[in-house]
């Protein structure tokens, strides 16, 4: 059996590497707008859109494909990529000594069938002087991370608590991976494994 991983992020390869799967980078150019407004469908739906874009360029079977969309949402809105660095301080600011909630969907395409799901994790911020925002900004870590921040980076200074799974705050709830491979009938270890 092949994996391919449909997504850019070197931390969700990093995440898949460190559990001991084989695989390789497949990436598709995809519509990521949505008129979704509810974390958890919206990032079920790009994942699904991401995965069934890159399985319909494979003409294999065999092929397990997996494809992952991660927001973080505060006060009911939905916080990606920072565009810039004023937007990613208003984000830092907003989430300064607060809990939010990282939402990632992940869905699975394998021989023609799809799973798709969602994982929540909550995670308190103890409060961020002006300081040390305008630094992290500066340093460029926030910004290709949704919120503006990287739980396994300098922001783990601020983090207070987690309530869920720590890979999803990463970007691949690890826990629901092996979740949706028995959905497929197959075994998460056997995966790991060849």
């Amino acid at each position: 059996m092949k994996i391919v991983l449909a997504s850019k992020s070197p931390r969700r390869k990093e995440i898949l590497e460190n559990l001991g799967f084989k695989f390789s980078v497949v990436t598709k150019d995809t519509d990521e707008t949505s008129t979704e407004t509810d974390p958890k469908a919206l990032t079920k739906e790009l994942a699904f859109r991401k995965g069934k874009a890159v399985a319909e360029t494979i003409n294999e079977r065999d092929v397990l494909v997996i494809s992952s969309d991660t927001v973080v949402w505060c006060d009911g809105k939905i916080l990606g990529k920072p565009k810039n660095e004023a937007e990613a301080k208003e984000m830092l600011k907003l989430l300064s000594g607060r809990r939010h909630t990282v939402t990632s969907g992940l869905s699975l395409s394998f021989n023609g069938k799809i799973v798709t799901d969602s994982e929540d994790t909550d995670v308190y911020f103890a409060d961020l002087t002006d300081d040390f925002i305008e630094k992290y900004v500066a340093s460029g870590e926030p910004m290709d991370k949704a919120g503006s921040y990287a739980v396994q980076g300098v922001a783990s200074m601020y983090i207070e608590k987690l309530h869920g799974c720590y890979f999803n705050v990463v970007g691949l709830p690890v826990r629901l991976l092996c979740k949706l491979l028995k959905e497929l009938d197959l075994d998460p270890q056997a995966v790991i494994n060849k």
